[in-house]
């Protein structure tokens, strides 16, 4: 399992003095800062989301970043009267993404200490050093995905998810159907390697074991006869979530193992947690093994624990922080209705 440095993965932008030069409500001339275009076009290229934090009037503001072309680039903006830390909070909530996946930058010393002293683990940049910021490590993901490329738009289609489902006036159930939803499984191919990895890099919450695997690791598993690497991938009628779920089981004779399972929390609300645990749980019946998991407790992951329980997987042991739970496979819930699930042959 790789040590692989955390990266950034939404990077929050004051506005005065730091994205655009002047005071909006105090100057009357308001220009951009020299290369900020250029950079926050990169960092969307390089799947890294971006928001806003600053003390000002909402409208106005919005207005001046449509006048310059650059409101499309920010999902979740807060442009309001409220603390900084108050903000970069809201910003991870509403993505969410863990607080210490953001990046924090502004021009005053108060507000990034402000937001400093509230969430140590939040990387506070003044924005003096914005002319450094895609030479920056935790600003340069390992790859660049065509999900990495398209993560903003992903993200904007989330918000016209949640826009309808606030609307919706039937069950959850009824919502989710008027979604359409089509979910894939299929073998890790050469061409999924980088997206495989940077799920591993970037899944926290959703992950069992928080286990991170580096490309060649990924690739010397697919081409393994003891292993089994599945992706999943998801769409709706709003369009593609991209890649998101992996699994990877050794395989011995008698006893498979789940030594990962990981799923976006973009969909956490989709009510697809369980499809690709399912599955797993359907092949290995027919196989006629023993199927175990492999959890392993984080600060942040014990919904994948429950997923685990509530499918029936019971603890058989725990050695050196590692939690290994079995399921009898007496029992394998059926998919909901609500969602057409494909298997799909590795091209």
């Amino acid at each position: 399992m790789s040590n692989i440095i955390k990266k950034v993965k939404c990077v929050v932008w004051d506005l005065d003095n730091t994205i655009w030069n002047g005071v909006l409500l105090e100057d009357s001339h308001i220009e951009l800062r020299d290369g900020i275009v250029e950079i926050i076009k990169e960092l969307d290229n390089r799947g890294i989301l971006q928001s806003i934090a600053s003390r000002n009037e909402h409208n106005q503001a919005i207005e001046k970043l449509n006048e310059f072309g650059l409101s499309e680039y920010f999902i979740y903006p807060q442009i309001n009267w409220n603390a900084k830390s108050s903000s970069v909070k809201k910003i991870a909530d509403s993505i969410n993404i863990g607080i210490d996946t953001l990046a924090f930058i502004d021009d005053q010393v108060f507000e990034r200490e402000e937001v400093k002293f509230t969430f140590p683990e939040v990387l506070c940049i003044d924005a003096e050093d914005i002319k450094d910021l895609l030479n920056m490590e935790q600003m340069n993901p390992l790859f660049i995905t065509e999900d990495s490329k398209l993560r903003r738009k992903m993200y904007m289609s989330d918000i016209e998810r949640k826009k309808l489902e606030e609307e919706n006036t039937g069950t959850q159930e009824e919502f989710l159907a008027s979604l359409n939803m089509h979910f894939t499984i299929s073998e890790v191919g050469e061409g999924d390697l980088q997206r495989a990895e940077e799920l591993t890099v970037r899944t926290h919450q959703l992950n069992a074991t928080g286990y991170t695997y580096s490309y060649e690791e990924l690739d010397a598993f697919r081409k393994s006869d003891d292993h089994k690497l599945f992706i999943a991938g998801l769409e709706d009628k709003f369009g593609s979530y991209g890649k998101i779920g992996l699994v990877l089981l050794e395989c011995k004779s008698d006893v498979w193992t789940l030594k990962l399972l990981l799923m976006s929390c973009r969909v956490m609300s989709r009510g697809v947690g369980t499809i690709m645990l399912n599955y797993i749980m359907s092949i290995a019946k027919e196989a006629n093994v023993r199927l175990q998991a492999e959890f392993v407790p984080t600060d942040r992951n014990r919904t994948m624990y429950v997923t685990y329980k509530f499918a029936g997987f019971k603890e058989v042991k725990e050695e050196n922080g590692v939690v290994t739970l079995e399921n009898e496979l007496k029992y394998i819930p059926r998919t909901p209705e609500y969602i057409k699930v494909e298997f799909l042959e590795t091209v």
